[in-house]
């Protein structure tokens, strides 16, 4: 049986109202009739004799493509499923209801089935929350199901970066069980969970609220130190980036060849933009500028995991695990996919280092701000060069980096880079964390230009 057969011809009408409330729906906030296209339907399983169904539909809306699961069952049947969650609703029809299957942890844990071919079952499903672009569920703690929602023809990067990188013996991502595709997309990805584990984001902030209460000055003497941690994640970043260089190639022609030069171009004109409303000097930012120019070998490109940070990052008995190859969200997928410096992902991490120093900061208070500020900068500063001895310190990635000369300066222009990409992105959505990569442009200019 065919969904188109088993559903209103005017599913698309049905659908989306139910679109508009998702997270990870990216349209407008109506949708009137013809707003959603049908584009490909299938009944994937059905359960109790055949009155609970499970469906796929690949629809159309506002240029942009989705699957959504739906759930089928009879008008009548007790809802219990649906208490909770309003916005799973589709319809109720005279004889069924319809829903989001997710939900449902009957066929969700038949969806398990269906993305790892029968090689895994569960007897416990539960959803992750607070997600924005994706839908997870989480099988005994021991499997994780991502469900891409919004949809982009050829390989998700997360399944293709992380089988890629698991297939050459980097054990420091979870494992994949499944990958679940229908034609030109990747509809779903099985890995290990890894239950227990940290984000480095929270491991991040309990070291900072600890130092900020010892009255200390020196990050290293309190009993929170994070500097072996931060050391261990920069040695399994090395690996990471050996990893991508082993599995998908390296390129030494493509940034001297020019990508480098278009970074640098790219930072300067941005960067005199935030010069001409006065929060840096323009003579500093030319004379940064320069010093960024003027690197003759910015070294390799590999493809890196591009949205590095510290919740991009778990810590499990056994070590640290990278999470999502997705990259940063507001950039177009093609930059996504592409060959880089190694440099660009330390970049992001020692931005997220002073971020989550800043952030503690902010849940503190202004006055307490005001007076820990040093004490921020000393926290970030000190774990940053902790990541970086640990990177550097890894057999081989030398072969991977620009040359000692030159080092400092590319490192510095990915870290103007993903800078200048946060304060667009708190100008747009969190005006009052704007200060944090602005002071952040500042000190970085004023190494440039010291």
């Amino acid at each position: 049986m065919t969904l188109a057969a088993a559903l209103p011809g005017d599913l698309g009408d049905l659908l989306a109202p139910y679109l508009t409330r998702q997270r990870w729906y990216a349209g407008p906030d109506e949708l009137g009739p013809g707003g959603v296209s049908v584009l490909e339907t299938a009944e994937l399983c059905s359960t109790g004799g055949g009155s609970c169904r499970l469906y796929l539909a690949l629809v159309e809306a506002a240029g942009s493509r989705y699957q959504v699961l739906v759930g089928e069952r009879p008008a009548g049947e007790h809802a219990e499923l649906l208490q909770g969650h309003g916005d799973s609703i589709i319809a109720g029809l005279e004889d069924r209801y319809l829903y989001d299957a997710t939900v449902d942890a009957e066929l969700a844990k038949e969806l398990l089935a269906i993305v790892t071919g029968g090689a895994e079952a569960a007897t416990r499903v539960r959803p992750v929350g607070a997600e924005q672009s994706n839908t997870s569920l989480v099988y005994d703690d021991r499997i994780i199901l991502k469900l891409f929602r919004r949809l982009v023809a050829g390989n998700n990067p997360d399944v293709a970066v992380t089988t890629a990188l698991y297939g050459v013996g980097f054990t420091h991502v979870a494992r994949p069980h499944g990958v679940w595709r229908r034609g030109d997309y990747d509809l779903g990805f099985a890995q290990e969970f890894l239950a227990g584990g940290a984000e480095g984001w929270a491991l991040a902030l309990t070291s900072l609220r600890d130092f900020y209460n010892s009255g200390l000055d020196d990050p290293a003497a309190a009993g929170g130190d994070f500097s072996m941690e931060a050391q261990r994640l920069g040695a399994v970043t090395a690996k990471l980036h050996l990893a991508m260089a082993e599995a998908m190639g390296v390129d030494r022609d493509l940034l001297v060849s020019g990508r480098y030069a278009a970074l640098v171009g790219s930072v300067r004109d941005r960067l005199l933009g935030v010069a001409a409303d006065g929060t840096l000097p323009r003579r500093r930012v030319e004379v940064a500028s320069e010093r960024l120019e003027a690197v003759s070998q910015p070294g390799p490109a590999i493809r890196v995991h591009g949205d590095f940070h510290l919740s991009q990052v778990t810590r499990a008995d056994s070590g640290w695990y990278v999470l999502d190859f997705e990259g940063e969200p507001a950039r177009p997928l093609e930059e996504r996919l592409q060959p880089t410096s190694a440099l660009k992902d330390v970049a992001g991490m020692l931005r997220s280092f002073d971020y989550a120093a800043r952030f503690a900061l902010q849940e503190r208070g202004t006055a307490d701000a005001e007076g820990l500020g040093a004490a921020a900068g000393a926290w970030a500063s000190h774990n940053g060069a902790a990541f970086v001895a640990g990177y550097l310190d890894q057999d081989g990635i030398d072969s991977l980096l620009p040359p000692d000369v030159d080092r400092e300066a590319v490192l510095a222009a990915y870290e103007l880079d993903k800078a200048l990409y946060e304060l667009g992105y708190e100008r747009a959505y969190r005006p009052a964390w704007e200060a944090i990569p602005r002071a952040a442009l500042a000190r970085i200019t004023d190494r440039l230009a010291g």
